[in-house]
């Protein structure tokens, strides 16, 4: 009997021994010998206490099952974390990372949790796996030494957790830092790694007490959203929004609107106030808000953070390391390039002209060392400063400005100043005559008679026989009309020391071989009353010495009026002030995971750090822009002025545009759907390549989540950013009736692939240029300090007798001109970080969306860019595109993809990222 209970006993615990746990298995083990033991020497003992034997055992078995279950019960989940260290540590970066050591030590560490997707049927909330620290972070950040750490955890979550959708980070360390990606794995799950795009700081605890939300890259419409991210979804676009209170602080990621009030500083004085652009009186497109007080003299402005404090854009926004450094680098070079012309100036009363073209040419040659035979006058005051030129002598040295490689001289000619109209800094004024003498849309009774002051008379010789109708009638006649921009400023401009405009326009005829010639040019001056006739003077080409120098005086305002529109209305305004509101109301109504934030975020980069920057130092008071270009105080009145009067963002796209200025028409037989007037037309040629690409692979994008209208007019987050981009960010002109409707996939296409336009390759077009085709100032003044001269006068005699010094004494001072130089070099500048249109997105570090179908459209565009690019290519090696290729001229390359950090004039990145 003994033995067939000990064999029973034995059976039972071998059975029971396999389902029992590792941790367990060798305690139990142990017990069962000694009971073993026990039932073969002592039989009759052991069958009395069997009912106890029995229980204990039967208890530890129900505890092991209970404990065993569990754990079937959970799986392992992995998470990897990279963390982006800075490329230079200073001493304040040594000592948060002692105080982080020390946080770590006492339980302060970096925390993690996953959301899944699915919701938890007991508590009816997200399902969360618990948070789980990072203990090993200062370890392994001193180990590694690279540019990157990776750090693992792991969670044990229940088996019905189902997909990680979201990730939460608090960061309870003394200072923020970037977290590049997570990516998720686990074993016996039917998904594959998760990925999780962040590129994002990650404030301390306490800056920031709330936890980051970042969700994987699988990209979801609102209604397509997973239960359990729903609340989450919204949280995140919540905190973003933020309640529209207080002053922001650096660490804060909070999009919200406010107007221009910041240019100005009217507690400096009032030659430093502004009027606040955006409202009824100004209209203006919306700003990123900072939330400053008031100044104190005028509680409508607000104050200023003037450099080298930083002013407040999203964290997020803010120039990454590598970025800041290449822009640093060009503004200390701005610094020392003005530096001496500085000085000189504030210990001189002079103005001090440029002597001779030879003085001009030195600043490329020998640099600042050698300028102008006015060391002298600087060393005698300042005596450190003739040290501190031999030790930086080559950082004051400029670049020779590409216009002049090829040929030194073409700027003087009537080929080169109309070339540069269509395949220049600002190829997108140049219009069709459609009327003809040309009429202002001015008002009469303030500025006098609409009609031009330039008659048939004046051209009929310069038609190559044809009349003037005729000429219309054949698209041969066109035009750069800058009269109603700029006549409501001119008396106020001229009024100021040191600064002289015109309204002006200029008459172009297109020839036989496809160029452009000017053929006569309209200076005009407001009434000396209202209603009155305008005072205009019509210069035509020149016939002997003294008509060729007022023609280069000519060419001189047409240039400098250029050179005011293109800063103020084309560069500014219609790129990067009016992409601003569609970026705030991105983040604020898109989530991370709409597709069509997803598509927009790579031509978001950047643009409110550039712009905030711009507020700061170029179009503020008294800054770049209104010391180096002619109207001065005037600018952003101009610019505020174009806004409301003729920006459309219907009209905005480039195949509309083209036809609102009559260079192009439709035609469905031409490859883009429309034939050039002018057809040798590089910037026209190229972008419609570009726009054509852009068009095709946002057409494709868009079907991939919105089949039909009801998808589109059902996208409750998709509605909110359009109707909050027109009513809140550009709301001086809500009411206009030009807005595009937001219906259809095909509408969304269009809104979409404009804005991406304007972003990338209308940027670039206008950008980057600006040094090497308008660096040299004689060519492109942006400020001019002489009218053309009255016969008559003493004036007149003086440039009779000496136009060459005439001429120069009209250009910028030396002053202004250095400065200028200094600063659109640095505008003109790539940096080491760019990322350009047409590259390959799947190439990253961690892929930007999980949907396959998105990735190989963007492969297609990635290829179809690179063949544009080859095709601008052979463009610029054909003779017969004699805009582009030819004796002494440049290749037309502003909209070629690709470029090398650097002033390149070539490359078009992703966003209006300078």
């Amino acid at each position: 009997m003994a033995s067939m209970i000990q064999a029973q006993t034995t059976s039972v615990l071998l059975q029971q021994r396999s389902k029992v746990s590792s941790l367990h298995a060798p305690t139990l083990f142990f017990s069962e010998q000694r009971r073993f033991r026990c039932a073969n020497t002592q039989p009759v003992r052991y069958m009395k206490k069997k009912p106890i034997i029995v229980a204990a055992i039967s208890e530890e078995l129900d505890m092991v099952k209970i404990k065993t279950e569990e754990v079937m019960a959970k799986k392992k989940l992995r998470a990897a974390l990279t963390v982006r260290r800075k490329h230079k540590e200073d001493i304040k970066d040594a000592i948060a990372n002692n105080l982080e050591a020390f946080s770590a030590m006492i339980g302060r560490h970096v925390v993690l949790e996953l959301i899944s997707t699915q919701i938890d049927p007991k508590t009816r909330k997200p399902m969360r796996s618990g948070e789980v620290a990072i203990k090993d972070w200062c370890e392994k950040r001193n180990r590694n030494k690279g540019e990157h750490v990776v750090y693992a955890v792991e969670f044990m979550v229940d088996r019905a957790f189902g997909e990680p959708g979201a990730v939460t980070v608090l960061n309870r360390h003394q200072r923020e830092f970037f977290l590049e990606s997570i990516v998720i794995e686990g074993h016996g799950v039917n998904w594959g790694p998760i990925h999780f795009a962040c590129d994002s700081w990650i404030q301390s605890e306490k800056d920031q007490a709330t936890k980051r939300i970042f969700f994987s890259n699988k990209p979801y419409l609102p209604s397509e959203t997973p239960h359990g991210l729903k609340e989450l979804r919204e949280k995140e676009l919540s905190d973003l929004r933020g309640d529209g209170t207080g002053v922001r602080k650096m660490s804060d990621r909070i999009y919200d609107y406010a107007t221009y009030n910041d240019l100005g500083n009217p507690d400096k004085g009032l030659e430093f106030a502004r009027p606040g652009l955006g409202g009824e009186k100004l209209p203006y497109p919306r700003r990123c808000r900072t939330g400053r007080p008031s100044t104190d003299t005028n509680m409508y402005a607000e104050s200023r953070v003037e450099k080298p404090h930083p002013i407040y854009v999203p964290r997020d926004e803010a120039f990454e390391e590598l970025k800041r450094g290449a822009f640093s680098a060009g503004r200390l070079r701005a610094v020392l390039h003005t530096l001496i012309p500085s000085l000189i100036a504030n210990i001189s009363a002079d103005t001090h002209n440029f002597q001779g073209f030879h003085h001009i040419d030195n600043l490329y040659k020998e640099g600042l060392k050698l300028k102008l035979g006015l060391q002298e006058h600087l060393f005698k005051k300042i005596p450190f400063v003739q040290k501190f030129q031999e030790s930086s002598e080559g950082m004051l040295r400029y670049d020779t400005p590409r216009i002049l490689s090829k040929d030194k001289f073409a700027w003087l000619r009537d080929d080169e100043f109309a070339r540069q109209t269509v395949a220049g800094i600002n190829p997108v004024n140049i219009e069709r005559v459609k009327v003809f003498p040309p009429m202002s849309q001015l008002d009469p009774s303030v500025y006098g008679p609409p009609e031009s002051a330039i008659t048939e008379e004046h051209i009929a010789c310069h038609l190559n026989g044809l009349a003037v109708q005729q000429a219309m009638d054949e698209g041969k006649l066109f035009m750069l009309d800058y009269h109603d921009i700029y006549l409501p400023f001119v008396d106020r401009i001229n009024a100021m020391d040191g600064r002289k405009s015109y309204g002006t326009r200029t008459i172009f005829f297109l020839g036989p071989h496809g160029t452009l010639t000017p053929i006569a040019i309209e200076l005009g001056l407001p009434p000396s009353k209202p209603g009155g006739p305008r005072p205009s003077t019509v210069l035509t080409p020149p016939c002997d010495a003294t008509s060729n120098w007022l023609w280069m005086l000519a060419k001189a305002h047409v240039s400098s009026n250029d050179a005011g529109v293109h800063q103020l209305v084309n560069h500014w305004l219609r790129t990067h002030a009016v992409m601003e509101p569609f970026i705030l109301a991105a983040h604020r109504q898109l989530s991370a995971m709409h597709p069509v934030y997803k598509l927009l975020h790579p031509h978001m980069r950047y643009t409110l750090e550039i712009n905030a920057l711009a507020r700061q130092s170029l179009i503020n008071a008294e800054g770049v822009i209104e010391s180096c270009f002619t109207p001065g105080p005037c600018c952003m009145e101009i610019s505020a002025a174009y806004y409301r009067q003729f920006w459309r963002f219907d009209q905005e796209s480039l195949p509309a545009d083209l036809i609102r200025r009559g260079v192009a028409i439709e035609d469905p037989t031409k490859p883009h759907g429309l034939r050039l007037l002018i057809e040798d037309y590089p910037y026209a040629n190229d972008g419609l390549l570009l726009w054509s690409e852009i068009q095709t692979w946002v057409d494709s994008y868009v079907s991939l989540y919105y089949p039909d209208a009801a998808r589109v007019r059902s996208d409750t987050e998709l509605q909110s950013w359009y109707h909050e981009s027109i009513h809140v960010g550009h709301a001086d002109l809500r009411n206009a009736p030009w807005w595009p409707s937001l219906s259809t996939p095909a509408d969304l296409a269009s809104i979409l692939s404009t804005l991406i336009w304007l972003a990338s390759a209308q940027h670039a077009a206008l950008n980057f240029g600006q040094y090497p085709l308008g660096g040299y100032v004689p060519s492109r003044p942006p400020l001019l300090r002489r009218l053309l001269p009255d016969e008559n006068t003493n004036e007149y005699a003086e440039f009779l007798a000496d136009p060459h010094r005439f001429f120069l004494s009209a250009m910028p001072g030396v002053l202004e001109a250095t400065k200028f130089m200094a600063v659109v070099d640095t505008l003109s500048t790539h940096s080491p970080d760019e990322e350009y249109l047409g590259e390959d997105w799947s190439k990253n570090a961690v892929m930007w969306t999980s949907d396959k179908r998105a990735v190989r459209l963007q492969r297609e565009f990635a290829a179809s860019v690179s063949r544009a690019e080859h095709e601008i290519s052979k463009w610029n090696s054909d003779h017969a595109k004699r805009n582009r290729c030819g004796a002494g001229v440049l290749p037309y390359e502003l909209l070629a993809p690709s470029s090398s950090p650097g002033v390149t004039c070539r490359g078009v990145p992703n966003s209006i990222s300078i």
